[in-house]
């Protein structure tokens, strides 16, 4: 089967839109410092309520998925390549692992592979 380019994206945007469960050891904000090439990730905390949302432990307030949220993150990783930025999160946290279900594990692997190709080739990067 030879798939076109289009075609895997269309994959992809499909499976962006199912149902996910939220991670209750908390969520990720993914950015690039070009500056000094480094992919990072700011760590927040979080509850999940009954409903499955995500809610700010602090406020009690449900956290959008879209939009400007002022938080305070807990942690910032920073790598040079997305295998970086897994081993610092996944086997050098002193803590607990802040990423508690294999599918968190699995996206953001996919993420930092995907920031590590858009601070390699220039382009922009937009979390998933």
């Amino acid at each position: 089967m030879n798939l076109t380019v289009e075609g895997l994206a269309a994959i992809d945007e499909k499976l962006s839109q199912r149902h996910i469960d939220l991670d209750p050891g908390g969520y990720f904000i993914i950015y690039l410092n070009r500056e000094e090439g480094l992919i990072c990730a700011r760590h927040f905390t979080n509850v999940i309520d009954e409903r499955g949302l995500a809610v700010d432990p602090e406020t009690g307030k449900v956290i959008p998925a879209r939009g400007k949220v002022e938080r305070t993150h807990t942690t910032v990783f920073s790598g040079r390549t997305a295998k970086e930025l897994c081993v610092k999160i996944f086997e050098e946290t002193q803590l607990l692992c802040p990423v508690t279900q294999l599918t968190h594990a699995a996206y953001l692997g996919r993420e930092f592979v995907r920031a590590e190709i858009s601070l390699v080739t220039g382009q922009d990067y937009v979390q998933d």
